[in-house]
């Protein structure tokens, strides 16, 4: 997404726009750099919920407080979904449920990581149906389907953009997806909602933000930068086949937002005592 917008937005930055990869440690690499860098407008991140909303509630300490990062916008969201190796015996959510229930600690789920959404995901759908599955934490999403892919892992609560491909061979299946409406580009897949899960919702979001004391005005005009970019067709339409809704927001209602998601996680992790070294 960065890159696509990185396209979009280079008029309005006549030194360029660079999109470097700062990965390690759940994003909060990267996080730090951005938080410690000038508050110029020339420096932004571009991250999911991990180092923005998440991770405050996984690590015990951090080198950054993400409550001083300037919210920008939320560029787009991207519903999670509840994938099976084709070889597992469910066919809908409620055989899922049903035989996660018959064999308690026996299904295994993949995840991205300790502390990653599709780990959080996968957490949050153990404690509303009461059922126990078992961890294998991957260092990232290809590595993961890889193994779900061979039959190594039962499930993979992973995000949509990355399974659906798969999905649509026929080499996994995708169950249901954790949003409170179908997918345009899955419509044949129900929602948990449908199956009677309705608080069973996990967006995997991604976002902007400066630097901490960002002066409100750049913020303002980086916001609009931003927005006017998300309103082109083209991103619109490239975004959409990635299974992402484009968002747009105000600095204003990603504060709010940010700050709803950041209570919620934390609720799940608590709950889970899911913690990061």
């Amino acid at each position: 997404m960065p890159r696509i917008l990185a396209e979009k937005i280079r008029p309005h930055f006549p030194k360029g726009v660079v999109v470097e990869n700062r990965p390690g440690a759940g994003g909060n690499i990267g996080a730090d750099q951005v938080a410690k860098a000038k508050p110029d407008g020339f420096t932004l991140l571009a991250s999911p919920p991990g180092p923005l909303a998440i991770n405050r509630s996984l690590y015990p300490k951090l080198a950054y407080d993400s409550n001083e990062l300037m919210p920008v916008t939320v560029m787009a969201e991207v519903p999670n979904v509840l994938a099976v190796s084709a070889s597992f015996p469910a066919k809908t959510v409620q055989e899922f449920l049903a035989y996660v229930k018959a064999h308690p600690d026996k299904v295994t789920f993949a995840s991205q990581g300790n502390g990653s959404t599709s780990h959080l995901t996968a957490a949050l759908f153990e404690s509303l149906t009461g059922t126990r599955m078992i961890h294998v934490p991957y260092k990232g999403t290809a590595p993961a389907l890889t193994d779900l892919l061979g039959g190594q892992v039962d499930v993979f609560f992973d995000n949509l953009t990355s399974s659906m491909p798969l999905h649509r061979s026929g080499k996994i299946r995708i169950l249901a997806v954790t949003d409170t409406k179908r997918s345009e580009v899955l419509p044949e897949v129900p929602t948990f909602v449908e199956a009677g899960l309705s608080a069973m919702q996990a967006v995997t979001w991604f976002a902007v933000v400066a630097p901490p004391g960002t002066p409100n005005d750049m913020v303002r005009a980086l916001n609009r930068v931003f927005v006017d970019a998300l309103k082109l067709p083209d991103v619109q339409a490239n975004f959409a086949k990635r299974g992402a809704r484009v968002v747009g927001s105000t600095p204003q209602q990603m504060d709010r937002f940010v700050r709803e998601e950041t209570a919620r996680w934390a609720q799940v992790i608590k709950a889970a005592k899911i913690t990061v070294d």
